[in-house]
């Protein structure tokens, strides 16, 4: 994906590949959107996403503004052959609600269509009814399943 610019109520955005000089910025802003837990580590996330060929982080970006700076939006997204998966879907929480999180979503699902990933899934905790209507406004099924998990990394 080359970097694009889009036009999201009024902001020039662009949206492209998280770089080097993003890492700081983008730990900063998934806490302030509430999404980083005392057990990941969001620089070990970032660093995993960016290491191998089946996974990026999309990042929009004030459209003026260059590398490290200026990140308003992010998407770590990734896949297994079949099905992808969206994390960290984040939207800068003055920002939310203007159709930011809206162009980033639309950007994994071309990032994944460009590798013919035909599913998309992502995980909500379930007493995050906001964030579950936003997926539910943008066509995204509920779908009843259990999630097995289990650490490797001794936590």
């Amino acid at each position: 994906m080359t970097s694009q610019t889009i036009d999201v109520d009024g902001l020039q955005i662009a949206i492209g590949h998280a770089t080097d000089a993003d890492i700081e910025v983008l730990a900063a802003l998934w806490e302030r959107a509430g999404l980083t837990r005392p057990w990941n580590d969001p620089h070990a996330d970032i660093a995993l996403a960016r290491r191998g060929p089946h996974s990026t982080i999309l990042v929009a970006r004030d459209g003026g503004r260059t590398e490290g700076e200026g990140i308003l939006g992010s998407a770590m997204v990734g896949h297994d052959g079949h099905r992808g998966w969206v994390y960290y879907l984040a939207v800068e929480p003055d920002l939310q609600g203007r159709g930011l999180g809206r162009a980033l979503l639309r950007a994994v699902e071309d990032w994944l269509r460009a590798r013919a990933i035909p599913k998309l899934m992502l995980l909500v905790r379930p007493d995050n009814e906001k964030v579950r209507g936003f997926y539910a406004s943008e066509g995204y099924l509920e779908e009843p399943r259990i999630v097995f998990s289990r650490r490797l990394d001794g936590n």
